[in-house]
């Protein structure tokens, strides 16, 4: 039986690349439930591995027969299904995207990205921010500087004039990547960049909101000079699965550092007594936004905890 890679997936009809000859298929899933995939919002995403039986009348068409193992998967809470989604499957690299401005630069959406990336088992995490052209704010080049300092890569570039991108092209090079990011920060003039027959759509920016549209509808993964990236779908709220509300202070590196600190080994850092996280942003050797932006999520996953 033929194995393959999801490209695509529309009302779950799926495009399959087939590993052997890379043609390309159309496949539904045979009994149109997958049975590893019970409880989840979509029952594969770009980056799966299948395997698959051709039609026997339709030249490239086919049957998904099976969703093969996942190395892993880069999932979200679908609020309004109140199920997990998984944006795509066995990844190298997540790229957090970003800009300084048209959209406004988010660091507590970043933040709930890298904690989705520090789940995933043989995966990286990146920060890129896209149109540097206009030019990086002092106060967001500080926020870069303190990811950096938690050992995060960085890189600031620029889908318009290409600064930046040949750094990144190296490091992608031969790697499963995920573009994730707000609406209209660039994901997809990036995805141009880099593969111009691509051919992705781009939006304009909401002059009234400071804000992106959806432009990007489904995930898509293009294979391009060795680098296999997909573009997600702009996200304007971003909670992740995966974790639970007493653990997650072990995906903040930073605080992290500090709990084993803490007079209780049990302490989540919101209200306990000796809490050497609290006391460090007192102090101002924990930075105050990251340590709300923790306690907003910590409240986020807790309130779903109750459902």
């Amino acid at each position: 039986m033929p194995e393959g890679i999801v490209r695509y997936g529309i009302n779950n009809i799926f495009t399959i690349e087939e590993d052997v000859t890379g043609e390309v298929f159309e496949c539904r899933i045979r009994g149109k439930i997958l049975s590893d995939s019970v409880g989840g919002y979509n029952p594969l995403a770009p980056g799966d591995r299948v395997s698959f039986f051709y039609d026997s009348i339709e030249s490239h068409k086919g049957y998904i027969e099976n969703r093969l193992e996942r190395k892993n998967a880069f999932l979200r809470y679908n609020i309004k299904k109140k199920q997990p989604q998984t944006i795509a499957a066995n990844l190298d690299i997540v790229v957090c995207i970003s800009s300084p401005d048209n959209p406004p630069f988010r660091p507590r959406f970043i933040d709930r990205i890298l904690v989705e990336a520090e789940l995933m088992p043989g995966c990286d995490a990146m920060i890129l921010l896209n149109k540097t052209d206009i030019g990086i704010p002092d106060n967001v080049e500080n926020i870069l500087q303190l990811y950096e300092s938690l050992g995060y890569p960085v890189r600031r570039v620029s889908a318009l004039t290409g600064i930046g991108l040949s750094d990144c092209f190296d490091i992608w090079k031969n790697k499963r990547v995920l573009f994730v990011g707000q609406s209209g920060v660039g994901k997809s003039s990036l995805i141009n960049a880099i593969y111009p027959q691509a051919s992705q759509k781009t939006g304009e920016i909401s002059k009234k909101y400071n804000r992106g549209s959806h432009v990007t509808i489904f995930a898509r993964s293009f294979c391009y000079d060795g680098m296999d990236i997909t573009d997600a779908p702009g996200v304007r709220d971003f909670i992740p699965y995966g974790v639970d509300s007493s653990e997650l202070r072990f995906f903040y590196r930073d605080i992290a550092q500090l709990s084993c600190d803490c007079q209780y080994s049990s302490c989540v850092h919101i209200d306990e007594p000796g809490c050497a996280v609290k006391a460090a942003v007192e102090s101002g050797t924990l930075n105050a936004d990251r340590y709300y932006s923790y306690v907003r999520l910590y409240n986020d996953i807790l309130e779903l905890e109750k459902l």
